[in-house]
């Protein structure tokens, strides 16, 4: 059990500019993963094994991309309990980002709003990241799942999108248990028009020529999730479901931030540009994993994700359809007990 109430932590960190508080969160967990400090958050992993994707996943709560986006605290954020991590979204090259400020609370909402824009140090120094994690120094059967997000470079013209995609694939894929084809972040432009028919057709194609290749190359064969948004309608969901059957994918990850802006309308930094995220996507998130569900049958696998606050949200999303749950911006507002009480909630409802 975690040795500091978070809401001490919280009061500290609520009052820092959020991506700084982000920066000095995520550099303290680089520094005292491993060591006698993490008892500070720790929490033992709740027992609720479940197999996905020819996966073992010790538990059905997992933390999505975007928080670790550099693989630099995959053994600290591992001792809150999750069952499996995604980190990422990694691109080839190193890049900056957005110009700042890029990261808005709205508490009143429990929501954040971000424009990052997939910030981070690049492909190298993530798979070096990887590889120095003593998670996964331990044998493949442990005690964690893990995903490795990619995208590609904001330099990058969208026609030439797929080179970035088969450049990260590469570097990735000895070193995942899954790995997540990001297409859905409203914070690069002209990114989400991967999902539109044809071109996610194309996309896909590649991406599965390229992993039949690593396969035979590395003698495993690696699932492929795709993240994909919260903001498409029920035509554009079914043309996703159809080619991710048809071009073998592993599972989908449902869902991405949203660009509506309904549920916090007068809200201080309602307005401002970016992925809006926590409480206000649930509902939004639950309907594509509906739909995707009732498009691709009981067996495919889905990854929920998007306004799971409680053990009670996670449980909706687990009725609408998803497999397992990821966790973000509920993480940065309820703390490390938020992993174990989703983990128990959906234990206990069986």
């Amino acid at each position: 059990m975690s040795l500091i109430p978070y809401a001490l932590a919280r009061s500290f960190l609520f009052g820092l500019d959020p991506e700084t508080a982000h920066e000095l969160t995520m550099a303290s967990l680089a520094r005292t993963q491993g060591t006698p400090l993490s008892l500070a958050w720790c929490t033992s992993q709740v027992s609720d094994p479940i197999e996905l994707a020819g996966l073992k996943f010790p538990n059905r709560i997992g933390l999505a991309a975007g928080l670790d986006k550099n693989a630099c605290c995959i053994d600290g954020l591992a001792a809150m309990g999750f069952g499996f991590i995604e980190v990422g979204t990694v691109t080839p090259k190193a890049q900056p980002g957005n110009p700042k400020p890029r990261m808005f609370r709205l508490p009143e909402a429990h929501a954040l709003i971000n424009r990052l824009g997939f910030n981070n140090e690049g492909l190298d120094t993530f798979v070096a990241n990887v590889q120095k994690s003593r998670i996964r120094k331990q044998k493949r059967e442990g005690p964690l799942v893990l995903g490795l997000n990619i995208g590609k470079n904001a330099t990058t013209p969208i026609e030439n999108a797929v080179d970035d995609y088969l450049i990260c694939l590469s570097g990735v894929y000895p070193h995942a248990d899954y790995v997540t084809v990001n297409i859905s972040s409203p914070n690069t432009k002209n990114l989400r028009s991967l999902q539109s028919d044809e071109a996610l057709d194309a996309l896909l194609g590649r991406i599965a020529e390229r992993r039949e290749t690593l396969a035979r190359q590395h003698g495993k064969r690696v699932p492929i999730f795709v993240k994909i948004a919260p903001d498409l309608d029920e035509t554009q969901v079914e043309v996703i479901a159809a080619t991710l059957k048809r071009h073998a994918m592993d599972g989908v990850v449902a869902t991405n931030t949203t660009l509506s802006r309904d549920a916090v309308k007068g809200l201080r930094h309602a307005e401002e540009a970016g992925g809006l995220s926590g409480a206000p996507v649930l509902e939004a998130s639950n309907r594509v994993i509906r739909q995707l569900r009732a498009a691709l049958g009981a067996a495919f696998p889905i990854i929920g994700v998007g306004g799971v606050m409680s053990g009670t949200d996670a449980l909706s999303k687990i009725r609408a359809g998803a497999d397992v749950v990821q966790i973000y911006t509920g993480l940065i507002y309820k703390g490390p007990a938020l992993v174990s009480e989703v983990a128990l909630a959906i234990k206990n409802s069986r």
